[in-house]
């Protein structure tokens, strides 16, 4: 099971790219249920993804690389292609402390669909401040600034910031991903400040409706070409 959270990222951390990362190629056989495929650096593989937004059924299978190659040439629409920067949560979290000016950001405890937009039916790191506003506490404990004492759900020290930095057909789209444990983790996320609009309910940037879109997204901003 795949459980992630979906952001737009207008202006990704300074200093991004020397975080570690993943070259990735991939591409789709199927949208509905979703097939793809995918190079990951020298790894390659077939993914199955049942239908979803928050939560989804994930397979993987490892491919050869000649497999890959013959797939690849019957995929429908572009091939995607991406670097994929690798970001504890928590060294984001205690990056967020130390920056002045971050005013408290709470957790999303009134998580309902009509407040996502969503259709009704439907590591190592260093240590935190459970006292900063912008650092929820771990499971256990309670953010500051909210109320009742209300647990977070997750451990930021167990979480991986997946930040995609498109390249080709969609260069300059940047979208950032978080993988939970559960879907009450999920709903409980504080993202850092840094975090852009939340897409994870609309689908319009899942990667399989990208692959086969014919028009680029209007709402998009490039990322600073330069860097301090």
């Amino acid at each position: 099971m795949e459980i992630e959270r979906k952001y737009l990222i207008a202006a990704p951390p300074a200093g991004y790219r020397s975080w570690p990362f993943h070259q990735i190629e991939q591409a789709y056989l199927c949208t509905d249920p979703t097939v793809r495929v995918r190079r990951e650096d020298d790894e390659y593989y077939m993914t199955y993804k049942s239908r979803g937004l928050l939560a989804r059924e994930e397979y993987n299978l490892p491919l050869t690389k000649e497999a890959y190659a013959h797939l690849l040439a019957k995929a429908d629409g572009i091939v995607l292609t991406k670097k994929r920067y690798l970001k504890p949560l928590a060294e984001a979290y205690a990056e967020d402390a130390c920056r002045p000016g971050i005013s408290s950001a709470e957790p999303e405890n009134e998580d309902t669909a009509e407040n996502r937009g969503e259709p009704s039916q439907e590591n190592g790191a260093p240590s935190l401040s459970a006292n900063h506003p912008n650092v929820p506490a771990k499971s256990g404990g309670s953010p500051a600034g909210a109320s009742g004492g209300s647990e977070i759900p997750y451990d930021p020290e167990r979480l991986t910031i997946e930040m995609d930095v498109f390249e080709g057909a969609y260069e300059g789209l940047i979208l950032a991903e978080v993988e939970f444990p559960t879907k009450e983790a999920a709903l409980a996320f504080t993202p850092p400040s840094w975090f852009g609009r939340d897409v994870t309910f609309t689908g319009e940037y899942q990667n399989s409706r990208l692959a086969l879109s014919n028009e680029k997204r209007t709402d998009r901003r490039s990322h600073e070409k330069t860097e301090p």
